[in-house]
């Protein structure tokens, strides 16, 4: 790759290794520079353009929600109550939108090989006869990737600041608080219902100060951010998939107003809706 790539976003789940060159990473998170050995990890809806600086080369995974969301329920299964479950461990790791994981030498040679062979058989039809070797393959780069998972933070180019976002720690997943998990399901299932902080304790049985505080635990932010997420996440699906007005869009996500619904959207990915819906069709 040595033409800028316009910010685009995808439904899926995106692991973008690269195994040559750098280049700078442009979307709503800020910018990046990477180079051999970094993989960027983009949430679903999240726009990411590349600058090549000069060129780069990059060999991308894209893998569906629902995909990552078995995968996490058999690999957490001893501590989950049931599947759907699966969703707040993925949403502690995709509490932001994107993630930068710089491998070290010895891993990113070892990655690569079997990343290269998965991306061969992608490349044409569907062969059933080799499936199991694609998913061997898949689960020989996702081992090898999933120790710097929990390290990874992301710092914007240029700014002080560090967000860092990382999974659940080993040994967490059996005290996340049930509080804390029926308050993450009840937002996912109704995100356009009115919610604030005390309403949502009420119905979890916690005061607002034990809600914030078991599910900053368990997400790494508070219940009302945590709504955003969902809210700005359903509102880029629909702009995607609609042709309905942004105000629409926003109310149909759940915000009554349009004009809060922009700001919050921008804030999170970076760009207005009306861009957001440009760059995502292109």
């Amino acid at each position: 790759m040595t033409a800028p790539v316009r910010p685009t976003a995808s439904e899926r789940i995106t692991l973008a290794f690269v195994r040559s060159g750098a280049a700078v990473l442009l979307g709503g998170f800020g910018e990046r520079r990477v180079e051999r050995g970094g993989v960027v990890m983009l949430g679903a809806h999240t726009l990411c353009g590349w600058e090549p600086d000069p060129a780069v080369e990059v060999v991308t995974v894209a893998l569906d929600r629902d995909f990552v969301l078995d995968q996490l329920y058999w690999q957490h299964r001893p501590w989950l109550g049931g599947r759907e479950e699966a969703h707040d461990i993925l949403d502690a790791v995709y509490v932001r939108p994107a993630r930068v994981l710089t491998l070290d030498a010895a891993t990113a040679a070892l990655v690569f090989p079997p990343l290269e062979e998965l991306a061969g058989l992608g490349a044409g039809e569907p062969a059933p006869s080799r499936f199991y070797r694609a998913q061997a393959l898949l689960f020989t780069v996702l081992d090898l990737v999933r120790p710097f998972v929990g390290a990874a933070s992301f710092a914007p180019r240029g700014r002080g600041r560090r967000s860092r976002v990382a999974g659940p720690p080993p040994g967490h997943l059996a005290s996340l608080r049930t509080e804390a998990r029926g308050a993450a399901a009840l937002l996912r299932q109704d995100p356009a219902e009115p919610w604030t902080l005390d309403g949502l304790a009420r119905r979890v049985h916690l005061s607002p100060s034990q809600l914030g505080r078991v599910f900053a635990d368990a997400f790494g932010c508070g219940p009302m951010a945590y709504l955003a997420t969902v809210r700005t996440e359903r509102m880029a699906h629909l702009l995607r998939t609609t042709d309905d007005p942004v105000a629409v869009t926003a109310r149909l996500a759940g915000w009554s107003d349009p004009d809060h619904a922009r700001r919050v959207f921008r804030r999170s990915l970076g760009v207005t809706p009306t861009r957001y819906r440009a760059g995502a069709r292109r």
